[in-house]
């Protein structure tokens, strides 16, 4: 899956941006560096609003949203999430979807 297909379909997701209170969506690893192959996974760095109220379950439930519109598995983490070192090699090659 490209790059561009991947902000296509993501991009064309309002409701589900305004659902979860998403502010944006990045993607990142190999779909981002062109070196996916048919079975690997999406990295997406989710950005929720300020006031956004995220459980377990509300993220649970939009990975699973994710991966359909995607049609591959998504791992998926929020700015905070990564280690420090993870954080910067993420944020150096993350792509705005959304």
């Amino acid at each position: 899956m490209s790059i561009e297909d991947t902000i296509t379909r993501l991009s064309a997701e309002k409701s589900m941006l305004l659902e979860f209170s998403i502010k944006a969506l990045y993607v990142f690893g190999s779909v981002a560096r062109g070196e996916d192959r048919p079975d690997s996974d999406v990295d997406i760095l989710v950005d929720f609003e300020r006031d956004a109220d995220v459980g377990l379950f509300t993220f649970a439930r939009l990975q699973r949203k994710l991966s359909q519109i995607l049609g591959r598995p998504v791992d998926l983490v929020t700015p905070d999430a990564p280690h420090p070192v993870l954080k910067d090699r993420i944020l150096e090659e993350a792509v705005r979807a959304a």
